[in-house]
């Protein structure tokens, strides 16, 4: 069978994916690892939490083409906006270059778009770039919708489809957000990411970066189908 490179054409993969770091069981090693493989591919990203954080500064060495982003509130917001804000505080004086944050869906759910807002306004207002983790699987469209112009309201600058703990994301799911967005902010695909047809149809889709714990494997797959 043709591979994927004679079936349609390719985008350049490696500068859209954030290799993910979050497993809680991740070793020294595989982390030290993962890190390399994201600086010899040319990822756009390696994604950590705090704890991991400084191991993965040092890794990665001086600021570069791999960008060190942390996650914030992960993986489902529920924590006090003072703690959040202390928590982006921290990452940003640690090495973070971007915060992917996951919002305050409790004040969403209670109609209150402005508090959701203000949260994540306060965030950017340190002046990396900040990334909104929205769960989509469980906000129902007009509950999307209305998180969507809010966190754009707020200035960040991306928006990612999950964090993982539910249905992988779709094609669907893309397009959606994409549409939702209209070019006012980056689009991520995360959760459920592990294969390059993946890759490639959440790019078709609109998305501008991948998230994904399996991002040396997706460019292996890549250059395997362009021998």
């Amino acid at each position: 069978m043709p591979g994927p490179s004679q079936q349609r054409e390719l985008p350049d993969l490696a500068p859209l994916i954030n290799q993910a770091l979050l497993d809680p069981h991740l070793d020294q090693e595989v982390l030290q690892q993962t890190c390399d493989a994201a600086r010899h591919f040319g990822f756009a990203g390696v994604c950590t939490n705090l704890n991991r954080l400084q191991a993965a500064r040092e890794r990665l060495g001086p600021p570069g083409p791999t960008r060190l982003i942390a996650v914030i509130a992960f993986p489902f917001g529920a924590i006090p906006s003072t703690l959040k804000q202390a928590e982006a505080e921290w990452a940003a004086d640690h090495g973070a270059e971007e915060l992917d944050v996951v919002p305050d869906f409790w004040a969403l759910s209670q109609g209150k778009a402005e508090l959701f807002a203000e949260e994540l306004a306060e965030i950017c207002a340190l002046g990396l770039p900040v990334n909104v983790i929205l769960n989509m699987a469980r906000l129902p469209a007009d509950r999307l919708s209305l998180a969507v112009d809010a966190a754009i309201d707020a200035d960040v600058s991306g928006l990612q489809s999950g964090n993982g703990f539910g249905p992988a994301v779709t094609a669907a799911d893309i397009r959606l957000l994409a549409n939702l967005a209209r070019g006012r902010c980056g689009i991520k695909a995360a959760g459920g990411l592990h294969t390059l047809e993946q890759a490639f149809d959440m790019v078709e889709a609109g998305a501008t970066r991948l998230g994904t714990s399996q991002g040396p494997a997706v460019m292996q797959a890549l250059r395997r189908g362009q021998t």
